[in-house]
């Protein structure tokens, strides 16, 4: 795997995530905690955290020994993206932020799992997922104020 494309696939997996996020009517008038950051700064934060997630791939890649070890990596970020895109789907897709909220337990437990599953392979390539973790934990809250706020939701099913 080479830098560019561990880049390569995490840009593609926030591009999937990003392309079920609509900021319209629904969204925008969801009541939101006041320590809410401002939309724009989201777009930041997740590009910032999908290199740091595709740096951490490519080292823990390159540091891996064996076969066996590559693929904790390769299954580790796989489990990850899938489970990123589903919060965006339930979140904003299927305008459920309730069941964003129990998925979000799965992604925040999968970032802690990379986090855990690759200190062995690299502890650089772990610590660069330390940004990330501490993010989705501050969105979790933020998932949980949303809900608070705004619940109880209805929809599909």
């Amino acid at each position: 795997m080479t830098l560019i494309g561990a880049l390569a696939v995490s840009y593609a997996t926030a591009g999937l995530g990003a392309a079920l996020t609509d900021l319209g009517p629904w969204y925008l008038a969801l009541r939101q905690p006041e320590w809410k950051p401002p939309d724009p700064a989201f777009g930041v934060i997740w590009t910032t955290i999908f290199t740091l997630c595709a740096i951490s791939a490519w080292l823990a890649w390159q540091a891996a020994s064996a076969q066996a070890l590559r693929r904790r990596v390769l299954v580790l970020f796989a489990v990850n993206a899938l489970l990123n895109v589903v919060w965006s789907a339930l979140y904003f897709k299927l305008q459920r932020p309730d069941w964003a909220l129990v998925e979000v337990v799965f992604l925040w437990l999968s970032i802690l799992a990379l986090v855990v599953g690759l200190w062995r392979i690299s502890a650089r390539a772990s610590l660069l997922l330390v940004p990330y973790f501490v993010w989705v934990s501050i969105a979790a809250v933020l998932n949980l104020e949303t809900v608070h706020l705004n619940g109880p939701f209805a929809g599909i099913l």
